[in-house]
């Protein structure tokens, strides 16, 4: 039972920090950078450098066309769940077809749930365990981080992404829940997303945004 609460704990707490490192909010020089998203990313069984540049590229053009990161936006929660297994490699694949430089990171990252798969099943049951909750963990991104966040983009952009608040569950989530306001300051770290919060509530009630209440 210990097991499940300890993933949960290094995915948000990995998810956070590659979340930070893409968007330059550590600080990070270039090869820092690199090897935060190569390690981040293989922690995750995903690749760090191919989430970068379909974030940036989300950030550029949600919710318009060639979005393979948003676009699960606009789907049912049923159609969100299905479309899952193919959402990491979709953002490979993007990414890579897209890619100017770093194909080489990106090669790399992609062959690390491979080798894990094969180091777990011939020598180690913990490391077959991860790897195989890790993957199918990458299933609910679409749900979790695109569809239950984005649900029913408008054309303004405080209409693009929802924000939840509460005492409990933000903090769980290391502050991932603020999503409105990263989405409109998308370079403040997650650590300071609350106090953002604070700061636009008089923006946010003026144009009729009602924060949604959790725990």
């Amino acid at each position: 039972m210990v097991g499940l609460p300890a993933v949960f704990l290094v995915f948000t707490t990995v998810i956070s920090l590659m979340h930070d490192t893409v968007h330059g909010s550590l600080g990070l020089r270039r090869r820092a950078t690199d090897v935060t998203l190569f390690l981040a990313g293989a922690v995750l069984m995903v690749s760090g450098h191919a989430y970068r540049a379909t974030h940036i590229n989300h950030h550029r053009v949600f919710p318009g066309p060639d979005d393979p990161e948003g676009a699960a936006a606009t789907l049912s929660i049923g159609r969100a769940l299905v479309v899952g297994p193919l959402h990491v490699p979709q953002i490979w694949w993007w990414a890579f077809t897209h890619a100017r430089r770093g194909r080489g990171w990106l090669l790399a990252e992609a062959s690390v749930p491979f080798v894990a798969l094969a180091v777990g099943a011939t020598a180690s049951r913990p490391l077959l365990a991860y790897t195989v909750l890790a993957l199918v963990g990458g299933w609910l991104y679409p749900l979790l981080t695109v569809r239950l966040p984005h649900a029913h983009p408008g054309e303004e952009a405080v209409t693009q992404a929802r924000t939840l608040r509460g005492r409990v569950v933000p903090p769980l989530l290391l502050e991932q829940t603020y999503h409105l306001e990263h989405h409109l300051y998308p370079r403040v770290p997650s650590y300071k997303l609350p106090e953002l919060a604070r700061r636009l509530d008089p923006f946010l009630r003026s144009v009729g945004v009602v924060p949604r209440r959790v725990p």
